[in-house]
Protein backbone atom coordinates (compact mmCIF):
# COMPACT_ATOMS: atom_id res chain seq x y z
CA UNK A 1 0.00 0.00 0.00
CA UNK A 2 1.60 3.33 -1.08
CA UNK A 3 1.87 5.77 1.80
CA UNK A 4 0.81 9.05 0.11
CA UNK A 5 -1.43 9.45 -3.00
CA UNK A 6 1.83 11.27 -4.39
CA UNK A 7 3.47 7.65 -5.24
CA UNK A 8 0.54 7.55 -7.38
CA UNK A 9 1.91 10.74 -9.68
CA UNK A 10 5.32 9.41 -9.26
CA UNK A 11 4.64 6.04 -10.70
CA UNK A 12 1.82 7.19 -13.23
CA UNK A 13 4.54 9.97 -14.77
CA UNK A 14 6.68 7.43 -15.29
CA UNK A 15 5.02 4.78 -17.02
CA UNK A 16 2.67 7.15 -18.92
CA UNK A 17 4.65 10.46 -19.40
CA UNK A 18 3.15 11.62 -22.40
CA UNK A 19 -0.32 10.68 -21.76
CA UNK A 20 -3.13 13.04 -21.50
CA UNK A 21 -3.76 13.56 -18.35
CA UNK A 22 -6.33 16.30 -17.13
CA UNK A 23 -8.10 18.68 -19.79
CA UNK A 24 -10.16 21.67 -18.87
CA UNK A 25 -11.23 23.04 -22.15
CA UNK A 26 -8.22 25.25 -21.67
CA UNK A 27 -5.29 23.53 -20.62
CA UNK A 28 -4.56 20.17 -20.79
CA UNK A 29 -1.75 18.70 -19.24
CA UNK A 30 0.56 14.99 -19.37
CA UNK A 31 1.50 13.36 -16.24
CA UNK A 32 4.58 13.97 -16.88
CA UNK A 33 3.52 18.26 -16.37
CA UNK A 34 1.56 17.41 -13.95
CA UNK A 35 4.10 15.94 -11.86
CA UNK A 36 6.63 18.82 -13.04
CA UNK A 37 4.32 21.94 -12.32
CA UNK A 38 3.51 20.69 -8.62
CA UNK A 39 7.19 20.24 -8.07
CA UNK A 40 7.60 24.01 -9.13
CA UNK A 41 5.02 24.48 -6.94
CA UNK A 42 6.08 23.01 -4.06
CA UNK A 43 9.10 24.45 -4.12
CA UNK A 44 7.58 27.92 -4.39
CA UNK A 45 5.55 27.36 -1.69
CA UNK A 46 8.27 25.89 0.69
CA UNK A 47 10.18 28.99 0.06
CA UNK A 48 7.00 31.80 1.31
CA UNK A 49 6.63 29.25 4.56
CA UNK A 50 9.19 27.28 5.20
CA UNK A 51 6.73 25.06 7.51
CA UNK A 52 5.02 21.19 7.08
CA UNK A 53 2.14 19.95 8.05
CA UNK A 54 -0.03 23.58 7.83
CA UNK A 55 -3.71 24.16 6.35
CA UNK A 56 -3.16 26.25 2.48
CA UNK A 57 -6.15 27.69 0.57
CA UNK A 58 -6.70 26.83 -2.47
CA UNK A 59 -8.77 29.84 -4.49
CA UNK A 60 -8.92 29.38 -8.02
CA UNK A 61 -11.68 28.59 -10.30
CA UNK A 62 -12.52 24.71 -11.05
CA UNK A 63 -9.76 23.84 -13.40
CA UNK A 64 -6.83 22.07 -14.50
CA UNK A 65 -4.58 24.84 -12.34
CA UNK A 66 -6.91 23.81 -9.89
CA UNK A 67 -5.84 20.11 -9.62
CA UNK A 68 -1.89 21.30 -9.99
CA UNK A 69 -1.91 23.09 -6.81
CA UNK A 70 -3.84 20.04 -4.83
CA UNK A 71 -0.32 18.16 -5.71
CA UNK A 72 2.07 20.77 -5.11
CA UNK A 73 0.92 21.43 -1.72
CA UNK A 74 1.15 17.69 -0.73
CA UNK A 75 4.42 17.56 -2.13
CA UNK A 76 5.57 20.70 0.16
CA UNK A 77 4.45 18.21 2.66
CA UNK A 78 1.28 20.42 3.59
CA UNK A 79 -2.28 19.78 3.08
CA UNK A 80 -4.96 21.96 1.15
CA UNK A 81 -8.55 23.10 1.42
CA UNK A 82 -10.25 24.02 -1.74
CA UNK A 83 -13.42 26.58 -1.66
CA UNK A 84 -15.21 28.27 -4.67
CA UNK A 85 -14.41 31.57 -6.09
CA UNK A 86 -18.28 32.33 -6.54
CA UNK A 87 -19.39 32.05 -3.36
CA UNK A 88 -19.60 34.95 -0.93
CA UNK A 89 -16.95 36.65 0.97
CA UNK A 90 -18.82 35.55 4.70
CA UNK A 91 -18.82 31.98 3.51
CA UNK A 92 -14.81 32.24 2.50
CA UNK A 93 -14.83 34.04 6.01
CA UNK A 94 -16.01 31.16 7.52
CA UNK A 95 -13.27 28.78 6.53
CA UNK A 96 -10.84 31.22 6.54
CA UNK A 97 -11.66 31.88 10.18
CA UNK A 98 -11.54 28.25 11.21
CA UNK A 99 -9.26 27.13 9.19
CA UNK A 100 -6.15 29.71 9.67
CA UNK A 101 -4.11 28.97 6.67
CA UNK A 102 -0.72 29.68 6.11
CA UNK A 103 -0.80 30.68 2.62
CA UNK A 104 -3.51 30.84 -0.22
CA UNK A 105 -2.65 29.81 -3.90
CA UNK A 106 -4.58 31.78 -6.15
CA UNK A 107 -4.44 34.14 -9.66
CA UNK A 108 -4.55 37.58 -10.06
CA UNK A 109 -7.53 37.77 -11.29
CA UNK A 110 -9.60 35.55 -8.72
CA UNK A 111 -7.53 36.99 -5.49
CA UNK A 112 -9.13 40.30 -6.43
CA UNK A 113 -12.23 39.26 -4.11
CA UNK A 114 -9.86 38.30 -1.18
CA UNK A 115 -7.80 41.43 -1.55
CA UNK A 116 -11.14 43.95 -1.93
CA UNK A 117 -12.08 42.38 1.58
CA UNK A 118 -8.81 43.03 3.42
CA UNK A 119 -6.73 39.57 2.55
CA UNK A 120 -3.13 41.08 2.39
CA UNK A 121 -1.13 40.21 -0.93
CA UNK A 122 1.81 38.57 1.54
CA UNK A 123 -0.85 35.80 2.13
CA UNK A 124 -1.58 34.91 -1.51
CA UNK A 125 0.59 32.76 -3.68
CA UNK A 126 -0.02 33.73 -7.29
CA UNK A 127 0.75 31.11 -9.89
CA UNK A 128 1.57 33.64 -12.70
CA UNK A 129 4.62 34.12 -10.54
CA UNK A 130 5.60 30.32 -10.31
CA UNK A 131 8.31 29.42 -12.80
CA UNK A 132 7.36 26.41 -14.04
CA UNK A 133 10.85 26.36 -16.50
CA UNK A 134 12.93 24.85 -13.78
CA UNK A 135 14.06 21.02 -12.88
CA UNK A 136 12.69 20.33 -9.32
CA UNK A 137 13.99 17.08 -7.57
CA UNK A 138 10.70 14.93 -5.60
CA UNK A 139 13.20 13.19 -3.40
CA UNK A 140 13.31 16.04 -0.91
CA UNK A 141 9.65 16.21 -0.63
CA UNK A 142 8.70 12.73 -0.69
CA UNK A 143 11.19 11.43 1.84
CA UNK A 144 9.36 12.91 4.55
CA UNK A 145 5.34 12.37 4.26
CA UNK A 146 3.83 9.89 5.98
CA UNK A 147 0.72 7.81 5.53
CA UNK A 148 -1.02 9.86 8.48
CA UNK A 149 -0.35 13.26 7.34
CA UNK A 150 -3.58 15.20 6.34
CA UNK A 151 -4.23 15.25 2.39
CA UNK A 152 -7.10 18.01 2.49
CA UNK A 153 -9.66 19.49 4.95
CA UNK A 154 -13.20 19.98 3.13
CA UNK A 155 -15.86 22.33 4.86
CA UNK A 156 -19.06 20.97 5.11
CA UNK A 157 -22.08 23.10 6.88
CA UNK A 158 -23.83 20.36 7.72
CA UNK A 159 -27.79 20.97 9.66
CA UNK A 160 -26.33 23.72 11.69
CA UNK A 161 -24.82 26.27 8.60
CA UNK A 162 -21.55 26.00 10.85
CA UNK A 163 -18.73 25.32 8.66
CA UNK A 164 -17.51 21.80 9.91
CA UNK A 165 -13.62 21.22 8.51
CA UNK A 166 -13.46 17.46 7.76
CA UNK A 167 -9.82 16.26 8.37
CA UNK A 168 -8.62 12.97 5.85
CA UNK A 169 -5.23 11.51 5.70
CA UNK A 170 -2.95 10.38 2.89
CA UNK A 171 -3.75 6.25 4.06
CA UNK A 172 -7.65 7.10 3.88
CA UNK A 173 -7.33 8.16 0.24
CA UNK A 174 -5.03 5.53 -0.97
CA UNK A 175 -7.19 2.77 1.27
CA UNK A 176 -10.42 4.14 -0.92
CA UNK A 177 -8.74 4.51 -4.55
CA UNK A 178 -7.07 1.18 -4.41
CA UNK A 179 -10.44 -0.77 -3.50
CA UNK A 180 -12.69 1.24 -6.52
CA UNK A 181 -10.00 0.91 -8.94
CA UNK A 182 -9.81 -2.66 -8.18
CA UNK A 183 -13.89 -3.10 -7.75
CA UNK A 184 -14.35 -1.21 -10.71
CA UNK A 185 -11.31 -2.17 -12.85
CA UNK A 186 -10.21 1.03 -13.47
CA UNK A 187 -7.39 1.33 -15.72
CA UNK A 188 -5.24 4.11 -18.09
CA UNK A 189 -8.03 3.38 -20.96
CA UNK A 190 -10.28 5.14 -18.73
CA UNK A 191 -11.83 8.35 -19.88
CA UNK A 192 -13.65 10.17 -16.94
CA UNK A 193 -16.47 13.25 -16.59
CA UNK A 194 -16.00 15.36 -14.00
CA UNK A 195 -19.11 16.81 -12.22
CA UNK A 196 -18.35 17.12 -9.10
CA UNK A 197 -17.26 20.16 -7.59
CA UNK A 198 -13.70 19.79 -6.60
CA UNK A 199 -14.58 21.12 -2.85
CA UNK A 200 -16.76 18.26 -2.70
CA UNK A 201 -15.67 14.67 -1.66
CA UNK A 202 -17.16 13.11 -4.74
CA UNK A 203 -14.47 14.64 -6.72
CA UNK A 204 -11.75 12.51 -4.55
CA UNK A 205 -12.76 9.50 -6.75
CA UNK A 206 -12.04 11.01 -10.27
CA UNK A 207 -8.86 12.95 -9.15
CA UNK A 208 -7.49 9.93 -7.71
CA UNK A 209 -8.56 7.42 -9.92
CA UNK A 210 -6.66 9.39 -12.66
CA UNK A 211 -3.96 9.97 -10.99
CA UNK A 212 -2.95 6.41 -10.22
CA UNK A 213 -4.20 4.40 -13.05
CA UNK A 214 -3.37 6.97 -15.66
CA UNK A 215 -6.65 7.47 -16.55
CA UNK A 216 -7.71 10.90 -18.76
CA UNK A 217 -10.08 13.75 -16.44
CA UNK A 218 -11.99 15.50 -18.57
CA UNK A 219 -13.32 18.18 -16.57
CA UNK A 220 -17.22 19.06 -17.64
CA UNK A 221 -18.06 23.03 -18.18
CA UNK A 222 -20.62 23.31 -15.13
CA UNK A 223 -22.58 25.19 -17.86
CA UNK A 224 -23.03 22.15 -19.26
CA UNK A 225 -25.77 20.83 -16.47
CA UNK A 226 -28.19 23.38 -17.81
CA UNK A 227 -27.90 22.34 -21.43
CA UNK A 228 -28.77 18.84 -21.39
CA UNK A 229 -27.61 18.62 -25.43
CA UNK A 230 -24.40 20.27 -24.80
CA UNK A 231 -23.70 18.03 -21.89
CA UNK A 232 -24.35 14.71 -23.77
CA UNK A 233 -22.70 16.09 -26.39
CA UNK A 234 -19.66 16.33 -24.74
CA UNK A 235 -20.00 13.08 -23.60
CA UNK A 236 -20.17 11.70 -26.89
CA UNK A 237 -16.96 14.01 -28.66
CA UNK A 238 -14.81 12.84 -25.83
CA UNK A 239 -15.98 9.39 -25.56
CA UNK A 240 -15.98 8.91 -21.90
CA UNK A 241 -15.98 5.51 -20.28
CA UNK A 242 -16.60 6.56 -16.75
CA UNK A 243 -19.30 9.01 -14.76
CA UNK A 244 -19.46 9.14 -11.01
CA UNK A 245 -22.03 11.88 -10.56
CA UNK A 246 -24.49 12.81 -7.87
CA UNK A 247 -28.31 11.29 -8.59
CA UNK A 248 -29.40 15.16 -9.61
CA UNK A 249 -27.05 15.74 -12.52
CA UNK A 250 -28.32 12.06 -14.05
CA UNK A 251 -31.90 13.27 -13.25
CA UNK A 252 -31.26 15.57 -15.35
CA UNK A 253 -30.26 13.76 -18.65
CA UNK A 254 -32.77 10.70 -17.74
CA UNK A 255 -35.31 13.99 -17.83
CA UNK A 256 -34.36 15.30 -21.03
CA UNK A 257 -35.63 12.77 -23.38
CA UNK A 258 -32.21 12.95 -25.20
CA UNK A 259 -30.12 9.87 -23.91
CA UNK A 260 -30.98 8.08 -26.88
CA UNK A 261 -30.31 10.56 -29.60
CA UNK A 262 -26.78 10.99 -28.70
CA UNK A 263 -23.97 7.81 -29.09
CA UNK A 264 -23.12 7.28 -25.38
CA UNK A 265 -22.11 3.15 -25.67
CA UNK A 266 -18.84 4.18 -24.73
CA UNK A 267 -19.88 5.23 -21.14
CA UNK A 268 -19.84 1.67 -19.56
CA UNK A 269 -19.61 2.81 -15.77
CA UNK A 270 -22.14 4.94 -14.23
CA UNK A 271 -21.59 5.37 -10.22
CA UNK A 272 -23.21 8.00 -8.59
CA UNK A 273 -23.35 9.03 -4.55
CA UNK A 274 -24.31 11.95 -2.63
CA UNK A 275 -28.50 11.68 -2.51
CA UNK A 276 -30.95 9.06 -3.25
CA UNK A 277 -31.04 7.69 -6.62
CA UNK A 278 -34.73 7.21 -7.72
CA UNK A 279 -35.18 3.89 -9.57
CA UNK A 280 -37.40 5.73 -12.35
CA UNK A 281 -34.85 7.83 -13.46
CA UNK A 282 -31.85 5.06 -13.62
CA UNK A 283 -34.17 3.00 -15.52
CA UNK A 284 -34.35 5.14 -18.23
CA UNK A 285 -30.36 5.63 -18.19
CA UNK A 286 -30.30 1.07 -18.12
CA UNK A 287 -32.71 0.52 -20.59
CA UNK A 288 -30.20 3.14 -22.81
CA UNK A 289 -26.88 2.01 -21.94
CA UNK A 290 -28.13 -1.64 -20.82
CA UNK A 291 -24.37 -3.12 -20.73
CA UNK A 292 -22.91 -0.36 -18.63
CA UNK A 293 -22.28 -1.42 -14.70
CA UNK A 294 -24.01 0.76 -12.70
CA UNK A 295 -23.55 1.48 -8.80
CA UNK A 296 -25.11 3.45 -6.08
CA UNK A 297 -22.34 4.35 -3.53
CA UNK A 298 -22.76 5.56 0.04
CA UNK A 299 -20.70 7.56 2.50
CA UNK A 300 -20.27 10.87 3.62
CA UNK A 301 -17.68 13.50 3.99
CA UNK A 302 -16.20 11.85 6.94
CA UNK A 303 -15.32 8.43 5.73
CA UNK A 304 -13.36 9.61 2.58
CA UNK A 305 -16.88 9.90 0.62
CA UNK A 306 -17.65 6.03 0.18
CA UNK A 307 -17.82 2.99 2.43
CA UNK A 308 -20.91 1.07 1.02
CA UNK A 309 -21.68 -0.13 -2.58
CA UNK A 310 -24.52 -1.49 -4.40
CA UNK A 311 -23.86 -2.84 -8.35
CA UNK A 312 -27.15 -2.33 -9.87
CA UNK A 313 -27.38 -5.89 -10.63
CA UNK A 314 -31.38 -7.22 -11.15
CA UNK A 315 -34.43 -5.20 -11.82
CA UNK A 316 -36.04 -2.96 -9.93
CA UNK A 317 -39.35 -1.29 -10.66
CA UNK A 318 -39.57 2.56 -10.84
CA UNK A 319 -41.14 2.94 -7.01
CA UNK A 320 -38.65 0.27 -5.23
CA UNK A 321 -35.60 1.79 -3.36
CA UNK A 322 -32.41 1.30 -4.20
CA UNK A 323 -30.01 -0.61 -1.83
CA UNK A 324 -26.76 1.39 -0.86
CA UNK A 325 -25.11 -2.25 -0.23
CA UNK A 326 -22.72 -3.46 1.59
CA UNK A 327 -19.55 -1.77 3.07
CA UNK A 328 -16.35 -1.38 1.05
CA UNK A 329 -13.13 -3.16 1.81
CA UNK A 330 -11.47 -2.86 5.14
CA UNK A 331 -14.80 -1.13 6.31
CA UNK A 332 -17.07 -2.32 8.75
CA UNK A 333 -20.78 -1.10 8.97
CA UNK A 334 -22.61 -1.39 12.17
CA UNK A 335 -26.19 -0.81 12.41
CA UNK A 336 -27.11 0.40 16.14
CA UNK A 337 -30.14 0.80 17.85
CA UNK A 338 -31.29 3.06 20.55
CA UNK A 339 -29.41 1.19 23.27
CA UNK A 340 -25.88 1.04 21.32
CA UNK A 341 -27.08 -2.99 20.09
CA UNK A 342 -26.04 -3.70 16.96
CA UNK A 343 -28.83 -4.82 14.57
CA UNK A 344 -28.65 -8.11 12.48
CA UNK A 345 -32.00 -9.06 11.95
CA UNK A 346 -34.03 -7.93 9.09
CA UNK A 347 -36.01 -4.69 8.71
CA UNK A 348 -34.96 -3.46 11.88
CA UNK A 349 -34.17 -0.13 11.95
CA UNK A 350 -30.66 1.18 13.69
CA UNK A 351 -28.06 4.21 13.08
CA UNK A 352 -25.46 3.76 10.70
CA UNK A 353 -22.12 4.08 11.93
CA UNK A 354 -18.67 2.99 10.01
CA UNK A 355 -15.19 1.40 11.44
CA UNK A 356 -11.87 0.94 9.37
CA UNK A 357 -9.61 3.18 8.03
CA UNK A 358 -11.71 5.57 5.84
CA UNK A 359 -12.68 7.82 8.87
CA UNK A 360 -11.77 11.15 9.23
CA UNK A 361 -9.31 11.89 12.05
CA UNK A 362 -11.77 14.53 13.15
CA UNK A 363 -13.54 18.19 12.77
CA UNK A 364 -10.16 20.60 11.95
CA UNK A 365 -10.14 23.06 15.50
CA UNK A 366 -13.47 21.19 16.51
CA UNK A 367 -12.73 18.68 19.51
CA UNK A 368 -16.25 19.33 20.61
CA UNK A 369 -17.77 18.43 17.28
CA UNK A 370 -14.82 15.60 16.88
CA UNK A 371 -15.79 14.07 20.13
CA UNK A 372 -19.67 14.30 19.53
CA UNK A 373 -19.62 12.54 16.12
CA UNK A 374 -16.30 10.34 16.36
CA UNK A 375 -17.01 8.22 19.20
CA UNK A 376 -15.43 4.97 21.29
CA UNK A 377 -17.28 1.64 19.58
CA UNK A 378 -19.69 0.66 22.35
CA UNK A 379 -19.47 -3.05 20.98
CA UNK A 380 -15.83 -2.59 22.30
CA UNK A 381 -14.62 -2.05 25.78
CA UNK A 382 -11.11 -3.39 25.73
CA UNK A 383 -9.29 -0.66 23.73
CA UNK A 384 -9.41 2.85 22.07
CA UNK A 385 -11.46 1.97 19.13
CA UNK A 386 -13.21 5.47 17.24
CA UNK A 387 -16.59 4.78 14.61
CA UNK A 388 -18.46 7.19 13.11
CA UNK A 389 -21.83 7.73 13.71
CA UNK A 390 -23.54 9.00 10.89
CA UNK A 391 -26.66 10.04 11.96
CA UNK A 392 -28.00 8.13 8.93
CA UNK A 393 -31.05 5.51 9.37
CA UNK A 394 -30.67 1.97 7.75
CA UNK A 395 -32.10 -1.27 7.60
CA UNK A 396 -31.05 -5.17 6.52
CA UNK A 397 -33.24 -6.16 3.40
CA UNK A 398 -34.43 -9.78 2.35
CA UNK A 399 -30.95 -9.98 0.81
CA UNK A 400 -29.00 -8.54 3.60
CA UNK A 401 -28.14 -5.27 1.56
CA UNK A 402 -28.47 -2.05 3.44
CA UNK A 403 -31.32 0.13 2.70
CA UNK A 404 -30.94 3.73 3.60
CA UNK A 405 -33.95 5.02 5.71
CA UNK A 406 -32.70 8.83 5.20
CA UNK A 407 -31.63 11.28 7.73
CA UNK A 408 -32.90 10.88 11.33
CA UNK A 409 -33.93 14.28 11.51
CA UNK A 410 -35.82 12.84 8.57
CA UNK A 411 -37.78 11.23 10.22
CA UNK A 412 -40.78 12.55 11.71
CA UNK A 413 -43.30 11.62 14.00
CA UNK A 414 -46.60 12.44 12.59
CA UNK A 415 -50.25 11.26 13.10
CA UNK A 416 -48.44 8.74 16.02
CA UNK A 417 -46.69 7.22 13.52
CA UNK A 418 -42.86 7.35 12.54
CA UNK A 419 -42.88 8.35 9.01
CA UNK A 420 -39.04 8.34 6.48
CA UNK A 421 -39.76 11.39 4.67
CA UNK A 422 -37.47 9.60 2.22
CA UNK A 423 -39.86 7.00 1.60
CA UNK A 424 -42.51 9.57 0.47
CA UNK A 425 -40.04 11.07 -2.20
CA UNK A 426 -39.38 7.85 -3.43
CA UNK A 427 -43.00 6.81 -4.23
CA UNK A 428 -43.86 10.66 -5.68
CA UNK A 429 -40.27 10.27 -8.02
CA UNK A 430 -41.63 7.07 -9.49
CA UNK A 431 -44.88 8.96 -10.95
CA UNK A 432 -44.42 9.46 -14.74
CA UNK A 433 -43.81 13.19 -15.20
CA UNK A 434 -42.33 14.18 -11.91
CA UNK A 435 -38.67 15.14 -12.61
CA UNK A 436 -37.83 15.89 -9.08
CA UNK A 437 -39.40 16.13 -5.43
CA UNK A 438 -38.52 16.88 -2.30
CA UNK A 439 -40.80 16.39 0.87
CA UNK A 440 -40.94 18.97 4.51
CA UNK A 441 -42.75 18.42 7.73
CA UNK A 442 -44.35 21.73 9.15
CA UNK A 443 -44.16 20.89 12.89
CA UNK A 444 -46.09 23.58 13.95
CA UNK A 445 -48.98 22.78 11.80
CA UNK A 446 -48.26 18.91 11.74
CA UNK A 447 -48.55 18.59 7.94
CA UNK A 448 -46.38 17.06 5.14
CA UNK A 449 -45.21 19.24 2.66
CA UNK A 450 -44.51 17.69 -1.00
CA UNK A 451 -42.54 20.27 -3.02
CA UNK A 452 -42.28 18.73 -6.84
CA UNK A 453 -41.01 19.63 -10.57
CA UNK A 454 -42.81 18.46 -13.25
CA UNK A 455 -42.10 19.13 -17.04
CA UNK A 456 -45.96 17.95 -17.42
CA UNK A 457 -47.21 20.11 -14.58
CA UNK A 458 -48.95 17.53 -12.57
CA UNK A 459 -51.48 18.58 -10.54
CA UNK A 460 -50.81 18.01 -6.81
CA UNK A 461 -54.52 16.30 -7.00
CA UNK A 462 -53.06 14.21 -9.45
CA UNK A 463 -50.17 13.39 -7.30
CA UNK A 464 -52.22 12.53 -4.32
CA UNK A 465 -54.74 10.02 -6.02
CA UNK A 466 -51.73 7.84 -7.53
CA UNK A 467 -50.01 8.32 -3.72
CA UNK A 468 -52.63 6.70 -1.81
CA UNK A 469 -52.45 3.61 -4.09
CA UNK A 470 -48.78 3.15 -2.96
CA UNK A 471 -48.38 4.25 0.24
CA UNK A 472 -50.76 4.44 3.49
CA UNK A 473 -53.29 7.17 3.90
CA UNK A 474 -51.35 8.87 6.97
CA UNK A 475 -47.68 8.97 4.65
CA UNK A 476 -49.81 11.14 1.83
CA UNK A 477 -48.87 14.71 1.64
CA UNK A 478 -51.26 17.56 2.91
CA UNK A 479 -50.02 20.10 0.63
CA UNK A 480 -48.40 19.85 -2.73
CA UNK A 481 -45.66 22.46 -3.96
CA UNK A 482 -45.10 23.01 -7.70
CA UNK A 483 -41.72 24.74 -8.59
CA UNK A 484 -40.73 25.57 -11.82
CA UNK A 485 -37.17 24.68 -10.68
CA UNK A 486 -35.81 22.68 -7.73
CA UNK A 487 -32.86 24.45 -5.89
CA UNK A 488 -29.56 22.78 -5.08
CA UNK A 489 -26.94 23.75 -3.02
CA UNK A 490 -23.13 23.90 -3.52
CA UNK A 491 -22.59 20.20 -3.81
CA UNK A 492 -25.74 19.78 -6.29
CA UNK A 493 -28.02 18.02 -4.02
CA UNK A 494 -31.72 19.46 -3.32
CA UNK A 495 -31.51 22.84 -1.18
CA UNK A 496 -33.37 21.59 1.46
CA UNK A 497 -32.99 24.89 3.79
CA UNK A 498 -34.27 26.78 0.98
CA UNK A 499 -37.05 24.99 0.34
CA UNK A 500 -38.36 25.49 4.22
CA UNK A 501 -37.68 28.79 4.36
CA UNK A 502 -40.19 29.39 1.56
CA UNK A 503 -42.77 26.65 2.25
CA UNK A 504 -42.88 26.67 5.78
CA UNK A 505 -43.48 29.90 7.95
Amino acid sequence: MENSVLNYLESTARKFPDKLAISDGTLEITFSEWRHRALCLAEMIQSKINKKHCPILIYLPKSTNTLISFAGVLYSGNFYTPTDIRFPFHKIEGVLSCLQPELIISDHKSAAKLIENGISEDNILFLEDVDFSKEVSADKFLNTIIDTDLAYVFFTSGSTGVPKGVAITQRSIVDYIDWAAKEFEIDEHERIANQAPFYFDNSILDIYLCMSRGATLYIVPEMFYGFQAKLLAFLEEKEITFIFWVPSALVGSANSGLLERFHLQSIHKVLFCGEVMPNRHLNIWRKVLPEAVYANLYGPTEITDVCAFFRVSRPFADDDPLPIGNACRNTEILLLDDENQRITEQDKMGELCVRGTSLAVGYYGNKEKTNEAFVQNPLNPYYDEKIYRTGDLAHYNEFGEIMFDGRKDFQIKHLGYRIELGEIETAILSIEGIDNACCLYDTELQKIIAVYQSSSHIEGLEIKKLLLQMLPKYMVPSEFQDVDQMPYNDNGKIDRKQLKAQFIQ
